[in-house]
């Protein structure tokens, strides 16, 4: 773990880690950096996706199981409309179709965010706690590392880091 005193210090790090063969690079800063997320060279995310497939199972689940009861399982002829009121199906069948959109898109983005995660080794650092208020933090895991942890400390302190620190397990 190293932490930076400027953000453009902290891009440029993952920058270089990233030219140099690092994968495991993971950063932690105040706010959100543009450029950070293209340097660590995150794919987009598939919440639209997540949203559009929970819709679409919503909307066409909704009115197959309406046309279901209505005309195949329970017909009724009320005030001498055809069994398949496609007009009173439309209402509820959006509102399934919100519904299950959004939760859809909450559950994408859950797991593109590999939420929930309720404990990561960086927490034994006392100072990584700064990382939401002033600090610029850089991760690197030591199972991508391809060298040994000597060689990473000397590249991230060449790389301008204020503090270096091996995370404990």
């Amino acid at each position: 773990m190293a932490f930076f005193d400027t953000p453009d210090a902290l891009v440029d790090a993952v920058r270089a880690l990233r030219k140099a063969g690092y994968e495991g690079v993971e950063a932690y800063t105040p706010f959100p950096l543009e450029a950070l997320g293209e340097a660590l060279g995150i794919p987009g995310n598939h919440v639209s996706l997540g949203a559009f497939i929970g819709g679409l199972i919503g909307g066409v689940g909704m009115l197959a199981m309406q046309y279901f009861s209505a005309v195949l399982h329970y017909p009724i002829r009320v005030g001498g409309r055809p069994f398949a009121s496609w007009p009173a199906f439309i209402p509820p069948a959006l509102e399934v179709t919100f519904l299950l959109a959004a939760a859809g898109g909450v559950l994408a983005m859950l797991l593109g965010n590999r939420l929930p995660t309720f404990y990561h080794p960086v927490f034994h650092i006392d100072r990584f706690e700064r990382a939401s208020q002033d600090a610029f933090v850089l991760v690197v895991c030591s199972h991508s590392a391809k060298r040994d942890d000597a060689t990473l400390k000397s590249l991230l302190q060449a790389l301008g880091a204020v503090q270096v620190d091996e995370v404990p397990a």
